[in-house]
C-alpha cells in the first residue's frame, strides 16, 4: 500500500458517516445563518423558520455557480457570503474563470488551516511523506490549488520546491538538479515535461520522481493517459480532486480505478441533472458541502462535475465514496453527436493510447444544425496514424469522427487546464 494506515473516518459505515456529518454541520449552522446575509436569505428564501429542526442536509437549498457569480456582481467585490467582518480574512484567491466570470474567494486563518489538513489524506494515499521533495511546477497566480497544496505540503514536513516563473526546460533541468521526488501540475503539463525533457536529450525517467499528483483535468484517471506519463516520467501516478469554491476533497488510492472523497470534512451528494432529486451514489453531478471553511462556506453546492459514484470497500480498505474514473468531465461539456453522448474525457481516452500522438484537439463543428466530431493531432505517423485514430474512436465510441495530422509542435501546449474542445459554428458550403 502506497500510503500509511487508514484515519477512523475512512472506514465510516454509513450511519456513522451521515451522523458525524449532521453533527458538524448542525453544529456551525445556527451561528453561521446569525452573521452570513447570503445563506441567512438563501435558508429564509427556502421557508425554514429553524435549522436546529432540520434533520438533513438535504432539507436545505441548492447553492449553485451563478448564484454566488451574481451575489459578487450585486455586493462587490466579495459578495454577501462572508460569516465574518472582513478583517478577519487573510487569503484571497479566485477561480480558474474556465465556466465564466472568476469567483473571489477569501479564507481565514482557520479556514486556511482547514485546507492544509485537508491535503493531509491527499499526500498520505499517494505515499507522500516529510521525506520527500515535491515539485510544484505552477506559476502560482491566484488560482488556491497550488498554493493550497503547497502549504499542505509545508505542513507535512516535505522541502517545498517552487517552480514559478520558469520555463518548462527550467523546470526539467531543477527537477533533476533538487533531486525531485514528486511531481505537482496538470496531467497535460506532466506530459509538455516530458517533451521538453526529450527535446533536450533528457531522460527524466531515470530522475529521482517517484509520484506525481495531478489535479485540474481527468486525465490522472484516464488509464491511457496516467499510463503514458509514467511511462514518459518513471513515476507512479495520482490523482486528486477539488475545487476554489469548495476545497481539497479527493485522492486516488493504490487500486487507481478512481477518486475517494474524504467525508470528514465534506458531505457529498450526487443529484440527477434532470430531475434534481440526490442519492448517496450513482450517475450525476457531484454536489459538495465543506465542513470546516466557515468564514465562506458552500452548502449543497452543485459543482458542475460529471461523476459516478459508487459506496462499498474498496480494495485499499476505505468505504469512503468513491468516483469511479475520477470526474469524467463537467455536465455541460457532454455532447451529442448523431445520437451518441460523448464526454471529451472519453475521446482523451482513446487518443492517449497512440503513442505516436503529441497533443491533440477537438472540435464540435455544427453544420447546417447537424454537429460533426472533428480531432486534430499532431504525429509523425501521417494520414495512416489519423485513420488508425479515427477508426478507434468509431469502434469504441460508435461515432464517426474526421482526425486529421499535423506537425509536432503546431498545437499550443498549456501549463494550466488544458483547452482541447472548442465548438464552433460553420457556413454550409452552396
Amino acid at each position: 500500500m502506497a500510503g500509511g494506515p487508514l484515519d477512523r473516518s475512512e472506514t465510516w459505515s454509513d450511519d456513522e458517516r451521515r451522523a458525524a456529518q449532521w453533527r458538524r454541520l448542525a453544529r456551525a449552522l445556527p451561528e453561521l445563518l446569525l452573521t452570513n446575509v447570503f445563506y441567512g436569505r438563501k435558508v429564509a428564501d427556502a421557508g425554514i423558520p429553524d435549522v436546529r429542526e432540520l434533520r438533513s442536509v438535504r432539507d436545505l437549498p441548492f447553492t449553485t455557480k451563478a448564484e454566488l457569480s451574481r451575489d459578487q456582481t450585486e455586493h462587490p467585490p466579495f459578495g454577501s457570503n462572508l460569516t465574518y467582518p472582513i478583517d478577519r480574512y487573510v487569503r484571497l484567491h479566485q477561480t480558474s474563470g474556465t465556466t465564466g466570470r472568476p469567483l473571489r474567494v477569501l479564507d481565514t486563518a482557520e479556514s486556511w488551516q482547514w485546507w492544509r489538513d485537508c491535503w493531509r489524506p491527499i499526500y498520505t494515499a499517494a505515499g507522500v511523506t516529510s521525506r520527500d521533495r515535491i515539485f510544484f511546477a505552477f506559476s502560482f497566480g491566484p488560482f488556491v490549488g497550488f498554493w493550497s497544496a503547497f502549504a499542505g505540503a509545508e505542513q507535512l514536513g516535505a522541502l517545498c520546491l517552487t517552480g514559478g516563473a520558469m520555463s518548462s526546460v527550467e523546470r526539467v533541468a531543477a527537477i533533476i538538479a533538487t533531486e525531485a521526488t514528486v511531481l505537482m501540475c496538470t496531467p497535460t503539463y506532466a506530459l509538455r515535461l516530458g517533451e521538453a525533457a526529450r527535446a533536450e536529450g533528457i531522460d527524466i525517467a531515470r530522475s529521482a520522481l517517484r509520484v506525481s499528483i495531478h489535479a485540474g483535468e481527468p486525465g490522472a484517471s484516464i488509464p491511457a493517459t496516467r499510463e503514458r506519463i509514467e511511462a514518459e516520467l518513471g513515476l507512479t501516478s495520482f490523482d486528486h480532486t477539488g475545487a476554489t469554491e469548495v476545497g481539497a476533497h479527493g485522492f486516488s488510492c493504490d487500486a487507481r480505478d478512481g477518486v475517494h472523497l474524504n467525508e470528514s470534512e465534506f458531505i457529498a451528494e450526487i443529484v440527477d441533472p434532470a430531475t434534481g432529486e440526490t442519492a448517496d451514489e450513482g450517475d450525476g453531478e457531484l454536489v459538495m458541502t465543506n465542513l470546516g471553511r466557515w468564514g465562506m462556506p458552500v452548502i449543497r453546492y452543485r459543482t458542475g462535475d460529471r461523476v459516478r459514484g459508487v459506496r462499498g470497500r474498496c480494495a485499499c480498505g476505505r468505504t469512503s465514496l468513491k468516483l469511479v474514473g475520477g470526474i469524467a468531465g463537467r455536465v455541460d461539456d457532454m455532447v451529442t453527436v448523431r445520437g451518441v453522448n460523448v464526454f471529451p474525457s472519453a475521446i482523451e481516452a482513446i487518443v492517449r493510447r497512440f503513442a505516436e500522438v503529441e497533443e491533440y484537439r477537438v472540435e464540435l463543428v455544427t453544420v447546417r444544425e447537424m454537429e460533426e466530431l472533428r480531432c486534430t493531432v499532431e504525429t509523425r505517423g501521417g494520414t495512416e496514424l489519423a485513420e488508425r485514430v479515427a477508426n478507434a474512436i468509431h469502434r469504441d465510441l460508435g461515432i464517426r469522427c474526421v482526425v486529421a495530422p499535423v506537425a509536432p509542435g503546431t498545437l499550443p501546449r498549456f501549463d494550466m487546464k488544458a483547452k482541447r474542445f472548442v465548438r464552433r459554428r460553420e457556413e454550409a458550403r452552396t
